[in-house]
C-alpha cells in the first residue's frame, strides 16, 4: 500500500506548492520509488475549463481528455509519467457526483451531509490506486482558512487517523517575510498559520518555508519550538533561477531525506540526470529572440506549459531564449516583432486579438521568419492564407461571427477511438471540446515527418473549431501541405508552407507532451530554424 504526503499551503498564495510537490515526487524517484501526484481544488468550478486564463492561468489537458489544474503541467514534466483524470478533483465534481448519487437514491433515504458523504467522497478519490505506486503525493489548492477547502482539510485529517502516522505526512508551505525596517525574517505568520491547522486536526511535520534569504538558525529554532516539529524539518524553499533547479535545492536542503527518515526509505538518490540537466541549461552556446504574439500575455501562467517546452527546447539544443510576449492588441506588434529570429501563435478563444496575430502571420510569411502557430493559431494561420494567398478577403472562423467564407467552422462530430462524438450549439461550454490524446497521420517527405520521423504520432488537443476542408485543394495548388490529418482524413492537423524555411502550424497543443528530459520536436524544429538562418 502506498504511503501518502498531503501538502498544503499558508499565509500567501503562489508559494509553489505544485512545483514542490513535483520536485518531491522527481526526487522519490530517483531514489528508485514510483509516484503519482494528485490535485485538490477547493473551487466549486466541476474543472477549469471554462474559467478565464487571468483568473486561473492554462488549462492543462491529460491524454485521457480531462481539463485540469495547471500544476498538473508540473507533475507531468518533473516525473515523465502522464497524469490522468483520476489525479484532479474539485469541489464542483466532488459536490456533483455526491448529488448525483442522492438523486437516484444511492444513499436509500439518508440524510445527505458534507461529513461523511463529501468527506469520504475525498477519501475515495485520494484513495484510488493507492496499491499501484510507493507514494501518493496529494496537494491541496488555496491556503489554510479558505471556507471551501474546510471539507478536504477535514478529510485528511480522517485519512491520516486511518493510515497512521508511519504511512502518512504532512507538508506545509508556507512564507517567512523579510522586513528590511526591522532587518529580520518574521515567522509569526507560520506560527499563525500551523495554529490555524492545528485548529482543523492536522499537525505539519515538515515546514517547507518560502524566504528570499537564508533563514537563521535562531529561527529555524523558534519555528520548531512554536510549530511543534522537529528542527531537522525546517527546511528552507529557497528562490531558484529556473525551476528545474528545485530538486537539486530542495535535496541540499534535506526534504526528500526528511521524507525518507520519516517512511523508512533506505534507498540513495541518484540526481546526475538533474545535475547534467541544469548544467546544460546554464552553459548555453547561442542566443535566439523568440516573440510569442498571444492573448493573455500580461499573465505567464496563462501560457504556462508552452513556457516551459521553450525552455525544454533550449535546453536540449542549448541555447540562450530571450522570450519576448507580445500582446496581440499592442499598436506597436509590428515594430516588435521585426526584432525577434522566430514567432510563436499560441492558442486562445475568441476574436479579440485576431488582428494583430493575422498580421503576426503575414509578416513571418513573407519575411521567411520561423514560425509554429498552435491550436487557434493554426486556425489563423490558414484564415491569413486564405485572405492574402487565396484573395477572399472576407475570410473568417464562425467562431467569430456569421460569415461567407467560412475557413474555419465548429465541428459537430468526430471520432474519438470507434467511437463517434457528437456535440451541438447548444451544449455546455465545459468539458465539450475535442480533448485529450488524438491520432495524427502524417505524409512523408514533409517538414512535420522530418520533425517526428514516424508517420503516425499522437497529441493532446483542446478545441471545437477545425479547418474546413473546402478550402485544401486551393491552399495547396498555392504551395500549402496538409501534413498530418486524423485517421479518416476528415480533420487537418499539421499544415505547412513550403516556399518558406519554416512555416509549419498544429491544430494540437504539443507543449502539453513536451518535457525536461524529452523537449518536442516542434519547439527543437523551431531553434534549428533559427539558427541555420542566423
Amino acid at each position: 500500500m502506498a504511503k501518502f504526503i498531503f501538502t498544503t499551503g499558508g499565509v500567501s498564495s503562489s508559494l509553489g506548492k505544485g512545483l514542490a510537490c513535483a520536485a518531491l515526487g522527481a526526487l522519490l524517484q530517483s531514489r528508485g520509488l514510483t509516484v503519482r501526484l494528485r490535485k485538490l481544488d477547493p473551487y466549486l468550478n466541476v474543472d477549469p475549463g471554462t474559467m478565464n486564463p487571468y483568473q486561473h492561468g492554462e488549462v492543462f489537458v491529460t491524454s485521457d481528455g480531462s481539463e485540469a489544474d495547471l500544476d498538473l503541467g508540473h507533475y507531468e514534466r518533473f516525473t515523465n509519467q502522464d497524469a490522468t483524470q483520476f489525479d484532479s478533483v474539485t469541489s464542483g465534481k466532488i459536490y456533483s457526483s455526491v448529488i448525483s448519487k442522492e438523486r437516484k437514491g444511492d444513499y436509500l433515504g439518508e440524510t445527505v451531509q458534507v461529513i461523511p458523504h463529501i468527506t469520504d467522497a475525498i477519501k475515495a478519490f485520494i484513495l484510488n490506486g493507492r496499491d499501484d505506486v510507493d507514494v501518493i503525493i496529494c496537494e491541496v489548492g488555496g491556503t489554510v482558512g479558505d471556507i471551501e477547502a474546510l471539507p478536504f482539510f477535514e478529510a485528511i485529517r480522517q485519512l491520516r487517523n486511518d493510515l497512521g502516522d508511519k504511512n502518512s505526512l504532512l507538508i506545509h508551505v508556507t512564507l517567512l517575510p523579510y522586513l528590511a525596517a526591522a532587518g529580520e525574517l518574521k515567522t509569526k505568520p507560520t506560527q499563525h498559520s500551523v495554529q490555524a491547522l492545528q485548529t482543523l486536526g492536522l499537525r505539519p511535520d515538515i515546514l517547507l518555508c518560502r524566504s528570499e534569504c537564508a533563514i537563521p538558525d535562531d529561527a529555524k529554532q523558534k519555528l520548531a519550538l512554536f510549530c511543534n516539529v522537529n528542527y531537522k524539518n525546517v527546511i528552507r524553499a529557497q528562490d531558484a533561477g529556473n525551476i528545474y533547479e528545485i530538486p537539486l535545492i530542495y535535496h541540499n536542503e534535506g526534504l526528500d531525506d526528511a521524507v525518507a527518515n520519516a517512511f523508512g526509505i533506505e534507498s540513495k538518490p541518484n540526481l546526475k540526470h538533474w545535475e547534467e540537466l541544469v548544467q546544460k541549461l546554464n552553459n548555453p552556446k547561442s542566443k535566439v529572440r523568440l516573440g510569442i504574439v498571444g492573448k493573455y500575455v500580461q499573465l505567464k501562467d496563462a501560457y504556462k506549459s508552452l513556457d516551459q517546452a521553450i525552455t525544454h527546447a533550449g535546453i536540449a539544443e542549448q541555447i540562450e531564449i530571450e522570450k519576448l510576449w507580445i500582446d496581440a492588441e499592442d499598436e506597436t506588434l509590428l515594430a516588435k516583432i521585426q526584432s525577434v529570429d522566430c514567432l510563436i501563435i499560441p492558442g486562445g478563444f475568441g476574436g479579440r486579438g485576431v488582428d494583430g496575430k493575422i498580421q503576426a502571420i503575414n509578416y513571418a510569411r513573407k519575411n521567411n521568419v520561423p514560425i509554429l502557430g498552435i491550436c487557434f493559431g493554426m486556425q489563423l494561420c490558414v484564415i491569413e492564407a486564405a485572405r492574402n494567398v487565396l484573395g477572399k478577403t472576407d475570410a473568417s472562423s464562425t467562431e467569430f461571427g456569421p460569415t461567407n467564407t467560412p475557413v474555419v467552422a465548429r465541428m459537430t462530430e468526430w471520432m474519438s477511438g470507434e467511437q463517434k462524438e457528437l456535440r451541438g450549439i447548444s451544449d455546455d461550454l465545459g468539458g465539450t471540446m475535442r480533448l485529450g490524446s488524438f491520432v495524427c497521420t502524417i505524409k512523408e517527405g514533409t517538414l512535420a515527418f522530418n520533425l517526428y520521423g514516424n508517420t503516425n504520432i499522437e497529441e493532446r488537443h483542446r478545441h471545437r473549431y477545425e479547418v474546413n476542408l473546402q478550402y485544401k485543394q486551393a491552399l495547396e495548388d498555392k504551395g500549402y501541405v496538409f501534413s498530418g490529418m486524423s485517421p479518416d482524413g476528415l480533420l487537418p492537423e499539421i499544415i505547412e508552407y513550403k516556399p518558406h524555411p519554416f512555416f509549419i502550424a498544429a491544430q494540437f497543443h504539443p507543449e502539453l507532451k513536451s518535457r525536461p528530459f524529452s523537449p518536442h520536436p516542434l519547439f527543437t524544429g523551431l531553434l534549428r530554424a533559427c539558427l541555420k538562418l542566423m
